[in-house]
């Protein structure tokens, strides 16, 4: 899964869920017809939600007089990609064992829980990276996400007293990290920037447009 591309990845991940939910009510006699029906509304929302995060990205902020955007990076999709890969074949699992095996429903109910959580949960670290942005300009450091409505934060570049990168382990080994930006005095402000592809370089770009205030 890409960036910019919401929509598309959206409906390949719902469109197997409509097809088992298409098969389960039409294709099927052995089992209760009205089962496919989550699948089939499963399979709609995960697509119906990709057209509608394509809609509504965020565009670039508007600038002052004189500004200009010197950086701009997003989240990114690595730990999404994770959790859905997991997922998807836990999902397929539970299918086959429950419609082509015989064994105790605790097997699939077992890997049913398990799989919609790392889908689900992968399918919304997509879509919440794909809403999420990251500027630096001239004058501020920006924050954006957009849902249902637009929440940015700002920090200006004359107000930063730290720039701080963090890294546990597990993002160390894929090359993941955050970076924190934070201004000084009785209220400080922050911006966290997180599920960043290479942390230092962005930490550095922030660093010489300090700099040059």
């Amino acid at each position: 899964m890409v960036r910019n591309n919401p929509q598309r990845w959206s409906t390949i991940l719902g469109t197997p869920f409509v097809i088992a939910g298409l098969w389960l009510y039409f294709g099927q006699s052995q089992y209760p017809t009205n089962v496919g029906i989550p699948f089939l509304f499963f399979g709609i929302f995960i697509a119906a939600i990709g057209v509608y995060v394509q809609r509504v990205s965020p565009e670039p902020p508007s600038l002052q007089d004189n500004e200009e955007i010197v950086a701009t990076r997003h989240p990114t999709q690595r730990v999404a990609v994770v959790k859905v890969v997991v997922g998807f074949p836990l999902l397929i699992a539970t299918v086959y064992l429950l419609y082509f095996t015989q064994v105790p429903y605790i097997y699939p109910t077992i890997s049913l829980v398990t799989g919609l959580f790392f889908f689900s949960t992968g399918l919304y670290t997509y879509w919440s990276n794909q809403l999420t942005s990251y500027y630096v300009t001239t004058e501020r450091i920006i924050k954006e996400y957009r849902f249902l409505a637009l929440r940015r934060e700002e920090l200006p570049l004359r107000k930063v007293r730290g720039v701080q990168e963090r890294k546990t382990v597990t993002e160390t080994l894929v090359g993941l990290g955050n970076v924190r930006v934070a201004s000084g005095g009785g209220r400080s402000l922050e911006i966290v920037m997180r599920n960043m592809g290479n942390p230092e370089q962005f930490a550095a770009e922030i660093r010489k447009s300090m700099a040059g205030k």
